[in-house]
């Protein structure tokens, strides 16, 4: 018991470090949101990550052919993403990711 209550406390009162991790989480899932809400239903099912570092917006995509298709479409998403979130980005980076564990949108 006393392992699972230390691990308890840890995840409630949380360190700096700990307090950072969930505070860039929270800011990761915000973003990621934002750049759903900014896409066609297809495409935004294949956006699996997205997180904003140094004025410039970087998804994780779920195949290479949903890459291509979004990069069409990163003006609109970056002026989309920008706006709502209040913060400027001057590029966009689209990689490609290993799908999480829920099923792979097809093209």
């Amino acid at each position: 018991m006393r392992k699972s209550s230390q691990i308890k406390r840890l995840f409630e009162g949380g360190s700096d470090r700990l307090t950072s991790l969930k505070q860039k989480t929270r800011e990761r899932s915000r973003v990621l949101t934002e750049v759903r809400a900014a896409l066609p239903a297809p495409l935004a099912r294949a956006v699996e990550t997205a997180g904003i570092e140094r004025e410039r917006l970087t998804l994780g995509v779920a195949g290479a052919v949903w890459a291509s298709r979004i990069r069409y479409v990163t003006a609109a998403l970056r002026e989309h993403v920008s706006g709502a979130l209040g913060v400027e980005i001057h590029k966009v980076r689209i990689k490609v990711v290993q799908p999480l564990a829920r099923d792979e949108p097809s093209p």
